[in-house]
């Protein structure tokens, strides 16, 4: 089986030994096997690990992304970010934190951001009614009660 995962720039693994593969979305984690129906999945921030037929274990921190199974033969995984290793015990601990926490920021800051177009929002009305001598008028048309 091949197992593909790619960010927006670049191709992080892309492995044609796959017989294995275990990964985790909002119901819980899950494994893929050759011949695996169809499927499609939304991951959440978490660690994607695979077995190759040799035997040898990888696994990728995600950073949430989408996950599909295409003809039984290919899992591709699309995400924000992903860090690629051997060391499993390296990713739990430390990456998985490190991607939850920019996660979080990035939630945070666009909060943040849409408080503020409000602020603004706000202000002109007031500005706009206080400059007319009229009354206040909403922001999307019509007057406030």
């Amino acid at each position: 089986m091949r197992l593909i995962i790619t960010t927006p720039v670049a191709v992080v693994a892309d492995v044609n030994d796959v017989v294995h593969v275990r990964a985790e979305d909002e119901t819980g984690s899950f494994g893929i096997l050759e011949h695996h129906d169809e499927f499609l999945t939304a991951l959440s921030v978490s660690v994607v690990s695979w077995r190759r037929a040799d035997g040898s274990e990888a696994h990728c921190a995600v950073r949430g992304g989408l996950l599909s199974v295409s003809g039984g033969k290919e899992v591709a995984i699309a995400t924000r970010q992903a860090i690629v290793s051997d060391n499993l015990e390296q990713l739990a601990d430390k990456v998985v934190a490190e991607l939850k926490r920019s996660a979080e920021q990035e939630e945070a800051a666009w909060t943040h951001s849409a408080r503020m177009r409000l602020r603004v929002l706000r202000e002109l009305s007031r500005s706009a009614a206080a400059t007319d001598g009229a009354r206040p008028r909403h922001p999307f048309g019509g007057e406030e009660p």
